[in-house]
């Protein structure tokens, strides 16, 4: 059975149509004597295809402009919580790739990590720009930034649950993260990737309190709390970016 799809022009008043066309070829003495089949106008199914796959692009480009006046404004406001959003999302991406997860789980992690500490436009810029380490008061409400950026997010339509894994981006597998003491599956995958790409971000990058302490200072840290803190998969799968594949933060 052969099924073609093409375009082709209506005789009587020369508008375009699409037509489908299935035949069977009738063999005999293993010759084809004839081909059976029907044609059908699927005009009105391709323009509904159409229309979807239009509105779908929209959407993107919707999408697109809001993840970018999120960041933005957040760049705006703290120039090392842009940068450090810019690069997760990039590492967290890599490793969703690596995993070999889907192109739309793909796009998914890049959305949630590019806006990930969203957050912590509702702390002061004294506390994120502090020289010194944290008070426990300080550190206690600099840990309040996923539950504000959940808060952000949450009414806005995106195509995945967005909010839900920029809540969830600092709970950890043994149930010792924040801000809900989640563990195992309460959490979200995505989550879990972007977990790994913070804190190697976060470790390798220079802070306002403290000098860069290098990518085998982060390669170190997940290692060492693989399976516990960070999950094994994400783990092994940044692991051998770093190690095997020469990634590097730009």
């Amino acid at each position: 059975m052969t099924e073609i799809i093409r375009p082709t022009i209506h005789a009587a008043d020369g508008t375009q149509k699409w037509v489908r066309t299935v035949g069977r070829p009738v063999l005999e003495d293993g010759k084809v004597i004839k081909v059976i089949g029907n044609i059908a106008d699927i005009t009105e199914r391709k323009r509904a295809e159409d229309a979807l796959l239009e509105t779908t692009e929209r959407r993107k480009e919707s999408l697109t402009g809001t993840v970018q006046v999120i960041s933005t404004f957040a760049e705006a406001r703290d120039p090392y919580t842009a940068g450090h959003q810019r690069r997760s999302a990039d590492l967290a991406q890599a490793i969703t790739g690596e995993m070999g997860l889907s192109p739309d789980r793909v796009e998914f992690i890049r959305v949630a990590a590019r806006i990930h500490d969203i957050g912590k436009v509702a702390i002061s810029a004294e506390i994120l720009s502090k020289p010194a380490k944290l008070t426990e008061i300080e550190f206690s409400l600099v840990k309040g930034h996923p539950l504000a950026g959940y808060d952000i997010l949450k009414d806005i339509e995106f195509p995945w649950p967005v909010a839900d894994v920029v809540l969830q981006h600092h709970e950890r597998m043994d149930g010792s993260g924040y801000p809900n003491g989640l563990k195992g599956d309460d959490i979200l995958l995505e989550a879990w990737i972007l977990a790994v790409a913070d804190v190697v971000e976060a470790i390798a990058s220079h802070l306002p309190y403290r000098s860069a302490l290098g990518i085998d200072t982060a390669m170190e840290e997940i290692s060492k709390d693989r399976g516990t803190l960070y999950h094994p998969e994400a783990v092994d799968a940044c692991l051998k970016l770093f190690h095997e594949k020469g990634y590097s933060f730009d």
